[in-house]
C-alpha cells in the first residue's frame, strides 16, 4: 500500500468515526427502514409496469388470433369460387399472423417468468422489511432505553455537561454568598468601631482623644460648680467622714482605709481644683 492510499485509508477512518460519533441510531435505523420500503415500492411499480407490459401483447395476440381465424375464413371462400389465388394469399396473411402469434407467446413467457420472479423477491423484501421493523422497533427501545439510563447515571454520578454546569453555578453563588456575608460583617465591625463617623471627620485620632478629653473635663467643671452652688464643696467632701456601710462596724471600715492612700488622693484633688481654677 502506497503512501496516498495510507493517507486515504486513514482520513475514511477517521471520517467515518466522526460520522459514526454524531449520528443517531434510532434516525439510521428509521431512515433504513423508509429505504427498504422505497425499494419495494421500486419492485411493485417494475410489476406492475411488467403487468402491463404483458396484457398488452396478450391483447395483441389476441387480435392476430382473430385475424388468423379471419383469415381462415377467407381461404375457404376463396377455393369455394374457385379462386385459388385469393386462398393462397389468405393462407399467406394467415401464416404471418401464426408466426406472429409465436413470437408473441414467447416474449410473454418471459414476461411470464420475470413477473413470477420480480413477485417473488417482492414477498421476501417485504417479509424481510416487516422483519426488520420489528428488530428496528426493538432497537430503538433498546437504545432509548440505554440513553435514559446513561443520562440517570451521569446525573446520579454528577458527570454530565448540564450537571457540571450546575455544580459550578452552585459554587459561584456560594462563593458570592460567603463575599457578601463577610463584606456585611465588615461593614457592621467598621460601624461599631465609628469607622465611617472618622472616615467623614476631618479630625485624626489625637483631635478626637483631645476633644473627647476637653468634653470630660467640662463635665467635672459644671459638676464641681453645682456642689459649690449646693454648699458641698470639694473640700467639705474630702474632710467629710465617709459613713460606713449599711450592715458593717465601723471598726471594719476604718481599718480598711489607708492613711497614706487617702492623703496622696487629697493631694490630686487640691491639684485639680487649683488647676481648673486656673483655666477659670
Amino acid at each position: 500500500m502506497g503512501i496516498l492510499s495510507r493517507a486515504s485509508y486513514v482520513i475514511r477512518s477517521k471520517l467515518n468515526a466522526i460520522v459514526s460519533s454524531q449520528e443517531d441510531p434510532s434516525e439510521t435505523l428509521d431512515y433504513s427502514y423508509e429505504k427498504m420500503r422505497d425499494e419495494l415500492q421500486d419492485v411493485k411499480q417494475g410489476i406492475a409496469d411488467l403487468t402491463t407490459q404483458k396484457k398488452r401483447l396478450e391483447i395483441q395476440k389476441r387480435r392476430l388470433a382473430e385475424n388468423v381465424e379471419k383469415h381462415n375464413e377467407q381461404a375457404r371462400e376463396a377455393v369455394n369460387a374457385g379462386r385459388d389465388d385469393l386462398a393462397r394469399r389468405a393462407l399467406e396473411k394467415k401464416k404471418q399472423k401464426m408466426t406472429q402469434i409465436e413470437d408473441l407467446e414467447g416474449q410473454i413467457a418471459d414476461l411470464q417468468n420475470t413477473q413470477d420472479r420480480l413477485v417473488e423477491k417482492k414477498d421476501e423484501l417485504q417479509e424481510r422489511i416487516e422483519r426488520f421493523r420489528t428488530e428496528k422497533e426493538t432497537m430503538k427501545a433498546r437504545y432509548e432505553a440505554a440513553e435514559a439510563s446513561a443520562r440517570v447515571s451521569e446525573a446520579m454520578s454528577g458527570v454530565g455537561d448540564e450537571m457540571e454546569e450546575t455544580a459550578r453555578a452552585i459554587e459561584r453563588a456560594r462563593d458570592r454568598t460567603d463575599e457578601m456575608e463577610a463584606r456585611a460583617e465588615a461593614m457592621d465591625e467598621l460601624q461599631e468601631t465609628g469607622a465611617f463617623d472618622d472616615a467623614l471627620s476631618d479630625e485624626d485620632e489625637l483631635d478626637r482623644e483631645l476633644r473627647e478629653m476637653r468634653s470630660d473635663s467640662e463635665v467635672e467643671a459644671e459638676l464641681e460648680t453645682l456642689k459649690a452652688e449646693s454648699g458641698r464643696g470639694s473640700t467639705e467632701v474630702e474632710s467629710a467622714p465617709e459613713e460606713p456601710p449599711a450592715g458593717e462596724d465601723a471598726d471594719e471600715t476604718t481599718d480598711a482605709a489607708d492613711p497614706e492612700l487617702e492623703a496622696e488622693l487629697a493631694d490630686l484633688k487640691e491639684e485639680d481644683e487649683e488647676t481648673e481654677d486656673e483655666s477659670n
